[in-house]
């Protein structure tokens, strides 16, 4: 048995293969959670490239990017259609600074709305982030338990004995710690990038609302 444990395959092949079932369990469970986060994150921030895009255009163009009518979903869009049912609304019955302050609010709102929609899935991230490596740490201590039950058994303390064993509890610690990583980078660039688009559009929404309310949605040139 110990020129068993002694041939043992050592890559992280043969380290999967001979684990427990419960650290395969894990193991599996954390490579999938891995690859949901590369998915969601990069996802997440080709949707921030967008939103940056549309903020840039806001801030070149004004007034007149939104009057050609984008799609709802975009932000550009959103915000159009929330100065138009603001303008439709009050200008016939309230002040100009009145509308201006309802467009400017709606406009806010909108891209409130537009910067959370991209926010969901965030807390996956942080979740994973913050939990894969006590999962993989779990999975670790679970297959030291077991090897030391193995050596006692075996009654044999040489490092070539213990060595393939701690070698594969340890191996989902690596796992958990591979997952958590990527998790924890994704989720501060991605948060500090809506961040950052937020107080980028602040501006140019008020610039929008003064503008508009001045000559109207339908007069902007």
């Amino acid at each position: 048995m110990s020129e068993e444990i002694t041939g043992r395959d050592l890559t992280i092949l043969g380290l999967f293969n001979h684990a427990d079932l419960v650290v395969k369990s894990i193991i599996v469970g954390l490579l999938l959670c891995s690859i949901v986060c590369w998915a969601m994150a990069l996802e997440k921030l080709i949707r921030v490239w967008l939103v940056n895009r549309e903020i840039r255009n806001l801030e070149r163009n004004g007034a007149s990017a939104i009057l050609h009518k984008g799609r709802p979903s975009s932000l550009v869009g959103a915000v159009g259609d929330a100065a138009r049912t603001e303008w439709e609304e009050g200008a016939n019955d309230a002040s100009a600074g009145e509308v201006r302050d309802r467009m400017e609010i709606a406009m806010r709102a909108a891209v409130k709305r537009k910067l959370k929609s991209i926010e969901q899935g965030l807390p996956f991230l942080a979740t994973l982030g913050s939990a894969a490596p006590f999962i993989g740490l779990f999975g670790t201590v679970w297959g030291i338990m077991n090897s030391f039950t193995a050596i006692a058994q075996q009654q044999d303390t040489s490092l070539a004995v213990v060595a393939p064993g701690i070698a594969e509890a340890l191996f989902a610690t690596a796992v958990g710690l591979a997952a958590a990583i990527p998790a924890v980078i994704f989720y501060n660039q991605i948060t500090v990038a809506l961040g950052r688009a937020s107080d980028r559009v602040a501006p140019a929404i008020v610039g929008l609302a003064r503008t508009l309310s001045r000559r109207g949605v339908e007069g902007v040139n």
